[in-house]
C-alpha cells in the first residue's frame, strides 16, 4: 500500500463500536454499499508517512475520527468545518477522492491525510480514548456552539449510553449542574456515584417530570432509538435548548406550543471539525476524560452488535484489533 504525499499509515490498535456502525451494518438508514467495514474511533500507531507530512513521525500514537476528508477549499472548510463540507469523505462506506471505498477501523491497517489525523494526548488511555473520536466530538462539539458550557447551568443529559456518559462527564467539567434523563432506574447509581451527575430523572414518571418541569437550561438528546420530545421540552427553562444527536432511524414528533410558549430552540449538530476534535482531545487530556469502555477481540462483534441493540453496554465497546489479530 503506497502513501501519497500528505498521507499517514497506521497501524490499528483500537477501534471503538459506534451504534453508527450497528445502523450501517443493518442499512437501517438506507445508504450503506456493501461490502461496509465500519469503525471510525481509531486508535493507532504511526508506522510511515508521505513526503509531505510534517505533523506526524513514525511511532506516534494518533487517532482517526468519522472523517478522512473534505475538499478543504469551500467557505465550510475555512471555517475549520469540514464535518459539514458537502463532500466531505466518511471514515467507512464513502467514496474517496480517487473513487475508490473509503473502509473503516475494523482492520489492522488506514492510511489517512495528515489533516484528518488527531494526536492522542499522553495521559488518555489508547483504548478508553478511542470513543472519544466519535461519542465525545458529538456531544462537545453542540456544547460549546449552542452555549451549553457555561458553569453554573443546568444540563439535562437524554440518554445515558455512549454519548450520553461522556456528555455527563464534559458537563461536570464544565462545571454544570447535570441530570441524567433515562428510562432505566437501574443506572441511576451509576450516573450518580461513578459518572458524577448531581442528579437522576426517570422519564417514564409523570411525578418526576412534572416536579421537574421548566428546570433545565439545556438538554442534550443522544437517544438514538424513537422517542417523544414533548416530555423534554417541558424540562427545559424558558429561552432553553433541546439538541438532538442520537440520529434515530425515523423522524421524531416535534410538538410547536411548547417551543412558541416557551421561546425555545431545537438544534441539531454532527461531530465537529478536525481544529475542534483535536481540542476536545486536548481538553479530555486537562481534565483527565476517558470513555468508559468494554474491551472486546474482533470474534465478539456480532454478540457486540446485539447487545448494543439492546443497550447492554457500558458504555462503549471497544475492539482490541492488536491483540485480536495477534492471537489468531
Amino acid at each position: 500500500m503506497e502513501n501519497g504525499s500528505d498521507d499517514v499509515t497506521i497501524k490499528i490498535l483500537y477501534c471503538g463500536v459506534c451504534h453508527s456502525d450497528l445502523h450501517s451494518v443493518k442499512n437501517d438508514w438506507g445508504f450503506t454499499n456493501y461490502p461496509v467495514v465500519p469503525g471510525h474511533e481509531i486508535v493507532g500507531l504511526v508506522t510511515k508517512t508521505g513526503s509531505d507530512v510534517q505533523k506526524f513521525k513514525v511511532g506516534d500514537r494518533v487517532g482517526v475520527g468519522v472523517i478522512v476528508g473534505s475538499c478543504k477549499t469551500c467557505d465550510i472548510c475555512q471555517q475549520d468545518l469540514e464535518n459539514y463540507c458537502p463532500r466531505v469523505i466518511f471514515t467507512y462506506n464513502s467514496r474517496d477522492r480517487d473513487g475508490t471505498r473509503t473502509y473503516g477501523g475494523y482492520s489492522d491497517i488506514v492510511v489517512v491525510d495528515q489533516h484528518f489525523v488527531l494526536r492522542i494526548p499522553e495521559n488518555l488511555s489508547s483504548d478508553a480514548c478511542a470513543p472519544l473520536l466519535c461519542a465525545g466530538i458529538t456531544v462537545y462539539s453542540p456544547m460549546k456552539y449552542y452555549g451549553m458550557a457555561e458553569p453554573g447551568k443546568h444540563l439535562g443529559v437524554a440518554g445515558l449510553g455512549g454519548l450520553g456518559h461522556v456528555a455527563v462527564k464534559f458537563g461536570k467539567a464544565f462545571g454544570l449542574k447535570v441530570t441524567v434523563i433515562s428510562t432505566s432506574p437501574k443506572k441511576e447509581s451509576e450516573a450518580i456515584n461513578k459518572l458524577g451527575a448531581d442528579s437522576f430523572l426517570v422519564s417514564s414518571d409523570p411525578a418526576q417530570l412534572k416536579a421537574a418541569t421548566g428546570t433545565m437550561d439545556f438538554i442534550i438528546d443522544t437517544i438514538s432509538a424513537v422517542h417523544p420530545l414533548a416530555p423534554l421540552l417541558g424540562l427545559l427553562k424558558m429561552n432553553g435548548k433541546l439538541v438532538t444527536v442520537g440520529l434515530p432511524d425515523k423522524p421524531l414528533e416535534l410538538p410547536i406550543f411548547p417551543l412558541v410558549l416557551g421561546r425555545k430552540l431545537v438544534g441539531g449538530s454532527d461531530i465537529g471539525g478536525m481544529k475542534e476534535t483535536q481540542e476536545m482531545l486536548d481538553f479530555c487530556g486537562k481534565h483527565n476524560i476517558n470513555a468508559d469502555i468494554e474491551l472486546i477481540d474482533f470474534e465478539y462483534i456480532n454478540t457486540a452488535f446485539e447487545r448494543l441493540a439492546k443497550s447492554d453496554v457500558r458504555y462503549r465497546f471497544v475492539i482490541d484489533v492488536a491483540n485480536s489479530l495477534a492471537s489468531n
